[in-house]
């Protein structure tokens, strides 16, 4: 019998974290899951450190590929797990004891509920926590959803409904999250538990640093697509703003 939740961690050359990402997933209050970690490939020793969590924990398993992308090879984890709800953990954060069991609960409650987020924490690369994400300060709603990814981290998502909204788009290279939670706000109702169940790391090596204007760029076809799924293509267009603010910082002494 399949565990009821299954969750991901997909990593790529993150040996500082994915331990510390695997061990918070590990301590969750709800038992009943399993924890796939896909390696993208690592040149480093993310594989390895997953590997020596499989042998201990039997919740764990890994899968070590060829590198593909974060978005293809989220997809692929997705196929290769099997729970009644599944959620994602990006392999440089951290999940509170308490997400799985809180977030079950309101999927479990209410059928017509097939998403739903929690709000979240930013920490730095030392796991200290910097305040409150302003994305899950803004309500939800489904319009509003067009311009304001709210329904950021955490997401657990009922698979039925996954599934019927289409699942992972393979042609986005990120933004991925965003464009599928567009998709499943037009299928299901979404619940936002105003809790703070998740901690996003912000630091130099994270995807959304790195690819920032790739990630604006791809938001703005995933608003795109919305806009003619919804039939207002004809009324309404995007228009994509991208301000660079400038700043000096003291350089650090040579040697």
């Amino acid at each position: 019998m399949y565990p009821s939740v299954s969750v991901i961690i997909r990593g790529y050359n993150r040996e500082q974290y994915i331990g510390q990402a695997i061990e918070s997933v590990l301590a969750q209050t709800y038992t009943d899951f399993d924890l796939l970690v896909w390696d993208d490939g690592s040149t480093d020793k993310t594989a390895q450190i997953a590997i020596e969590y499989a042998k201990k924990d039997r919740r764990v398993r890994v899968a070590a590929c060829d590198h593909r992308g974060a978005v293809k090879s989220l997809k692929a984890a997705v196929a290769d797990t099997f729970g009644a709800y599944l959620c994602w953990v990006d392999s440089d954060d951290l999940l509170s004891p308490t997400a799985l069991e809180e977030t079950v609960a309101v999927l479990d409650g209410d059928t017509s509920v097939g998403m739903v987020y929690t709000a979240y924490q930013l920490i730095d690369t030392v796991g200290r926590v910097k305040g409150h994400g302003r994305r899950c300060r803004i309500p939800y709603s489904k319009d509003r959803l067009l311009l304001d990814f709210m329904t950021f981290h955490f997401r657990l998502i009922r698979r039925s409904v996954f599934e019927q909204a289409g699942g992972i788009d393979p042609d986005f290279r990120c933004a991925e999250d965003y464009d599928l939670c567009m998709r499943l706000s037009e299928v299901t109702e979404i619940r936002h538990i105003q809790k703070p169940l998740y901690q996003y790391r912000v630091h130099p090596r994270s995807i959304s640093h790195e690819m920032r204007l790739e990630q604006v760029h791809w938001s703005r076809e995933a608003i795109a697509n919305t806009l003619k799924r919804r039939g207002l293509a004809d009324r309404f267009e995007v228009d994509l703003q991208i301000r660079e603010r400038f700043s000096l910082k003291r350089r650090e002494p040579d040697g």
